[in-house]
């Protein structure tokens, strides 16, 4: 449509179409003083253009559909991952402000809020929903931990640090079995946090996949696999280590007995990410991964 921003929503945001200023949830985590500090120096700004909620610092609020229009999340990708299991089916999209180191999910310096912030209000972004999954750990066919999750669950081996054998069931079939330290069953937001440490593929965000990925397998053969998230994923470790553990989102949840299944499926909870001009996902890779596409020449020597 002419003159329209390339990233302006094709259905105006609620409180455009209700004539009124964007009712804003403010959240945060990382460092308390650091928080309080940035939330402070921007606070005139925010109200200038949206009206304050709700804030939460700890993580206690629930979360509602109707608790706000949208969230600013203050901290780093930690405090990202904190919100999406807190804002969970509310479906609120998310802005986040970043004070911490990469800052791979909360990519908006404290800066660049006063240019970002009214072209949010004036409709002038895209949400982007993310996948995201719930962890349940049973044990005989009972439930015993549950957990929603972004980036992807682990399972981890511990002392005495022997390899761990695993069986990977898709759908019910069994897939494959693993000979490996651990396995991690990753989003594509998870693609670039620990699952791209282990050596696995980066997918793009809004991707509908899993990546599973062993973590040092004792084969040749064995690659990432990406499938699709509407299968439901199984995985059954045979004999734990004594400190063998589920972490979902570097959260340990909890500690594998024998008989332990672990299952990873698609939620019904999506995290919704507000994206602003300037701020898209090839320039994050570009940006906060030094992902290049050429070799850097050292001087003019020809090898």
């Amino acid at each position: 449509m002419a003159g329209k921003s390339p990233l302006e929503a094709d259905v105006p945001p609620p409180w455009q179409q209700q004539s009124r200023r964007p009712r804003v949830v403010l959240l945060g985590q990382s460092d308390p003083d650091e928080v309080r500090r940035v939330t402070d120096d921007l606070r005139p700004l925010i109200e200038q253009h949206c009206d304050i909620v709700l804030e939460d610092y700890d993580g206690q609020q629930e979360i509602s559909p109707e608790s706000g229009d949208l969230v600013l999340v203050f901290g780093g990708d930690g405090a990202m991952l904190r919100a999406a299991r807190q804002i969970g089916t509310a479906g609120l999209p998310v802005i986040g402000i970043n004070l911490g180191n990469l800052g791979f999910l909360a990519d908006l310096p404290p800066d660049e809020v006063a240019d970002a912030l009214p072209a949010v209000v004036a409709g002038q972004f895209r949400v982007v929903p993310h996948l995201m999954f719930r962890c349940d750990v049973s044990h005989k066919g009972e439930v015993i931990s549950s957990q929603l999750g972004l980036n992807e669950t682990a399972i981890l081996g511990g002392s005495p640090f022997s390899l761990l054998e695993l069986d990977l069931y898709v759908d019910g079939e069994l897939a494959t079995s693993y000979s490996c330290d651990g396995l991690i069953v990753s989003t594509p937001v998870g693609s670039t946090a620990h699952s791209l440490s282990a050596g696995g593929p980066i997918l793009r965000k809004d991707l509908q996949a899993f990546v599973i990925l062993p973590v040092s397998a004792h084969t040749l053969t064995v690659r990432p696999l990406v499938d699709s998230v509407h299968r439901v994923y199984e995985i059954v470790v045979g004999h734990p280590n004594d400190a063998t553990w589920v972490v979902v989102d570097g959260e340990t949840i909890h500690r594998l007995d024998t008989d332990d299944r672990v299952c990873v499926r698609r939620a019904d909870a999506e995290f919704k990410m507000i994206e602003i001009a300037g701020h898209t996902y090839y320039a994050t890779l570009r940006e906060k991964l030094g992902w290049g596409g050429h070799l850097r020449r050292l001087g003019s020597r020809r090898d």
